[in-house]
C-alpha cells in the first residue's frame, strides 16, 4: 500500500489534467497507478484538498483544484498552505495559499544550507526557489517536501 501523501499527489496530479468527471473515473484512475480507494474514500480526499466540480470551456463537468483556496485557519499546519511544489530543469517552484509564500520563503532561506538551495523570490502566492546545482534538483524537491510537507 502506498503512503497517504503519495495519494494526495496522485489525486491532485489526475485533477490537474482536468480528466476527472466523475468520482468512479477517479477511482479507476488511481487504482490503475496501484491505489487500493473507493468512492467513499475518494469522496473524503475530494473534500480534503478542496475539489470541486466545474464546467470546462467545451461544456464537461470535471472535478478541479481550485487556484485560490479558501483562507486557512489560524490552527493551520504549515503543510496545508503548500498547495503544490514543481520543478524543471532549471527551477523549483512552490505554489501556497494566498499571503503564505513570504512566510514559507523565510523558512527556506533559513534553510538554505540543509536544502541546496542558493535562495528564494516570493510573491503572494508562489516561490521560485533557485538550487545551487541543477543536477540536485529532484533531490532538492524531495527536501523540501519533507521539510514543508511533514
Amino acid at each position: 500500500m502506498k503512503k497517504s501523501q503519495d495519494l494526495l499527489d496522485a489525486l491532485k496530479d489526475l485533477l490537474k489534467k482536468n480528466k476527472a468527471s466523475t468520482q468512479d473515473d477517479i477511482c479507476k484512475a488511481l487504482e490503475n497507478k496501484g491505489y487500493s480507494v473507493n468512492q467513499t474514500k475518494v469522496s473524503r480526499l475530494l473534500r480534503q484538498i478542496g475539489a470541486v466540480k466545474v464546467v470546462t470551456a467545451q461544456g464537461q463537468i470535471i472535478y478541479s483544484l481550485l487556484r485560490e483556496p479558501a483562507p486557512p485557519k489560524t490552527d493551520t499546519l504549515l503543510s496545508q498552505l503548500i498547495l503544490d511544489i514543481v520543478s524543471n530543469e532549471t527551477m523549483i517552484v512552490i505554489f501556497t495559499s494566498p499571503g503564505s509564500a513570504s512566510m514559507i520563503a523565510r523558512l527556506l532561506d533559513y534553510e538554505q544550507v540543509s536544502t541546496g538551495i542558493l535562495g528564494t523570490i516570493a510573491g503572494d502566492d508562489t516561490i521560485f526557489v533557485a538550487p545551487k546545482s541543477i543536477q540536485e534538483i529532484p533531490k532538492i524537491v524531495e527536501k523540501l517536501k519533507s521539510l514543508l510537507l511533514r
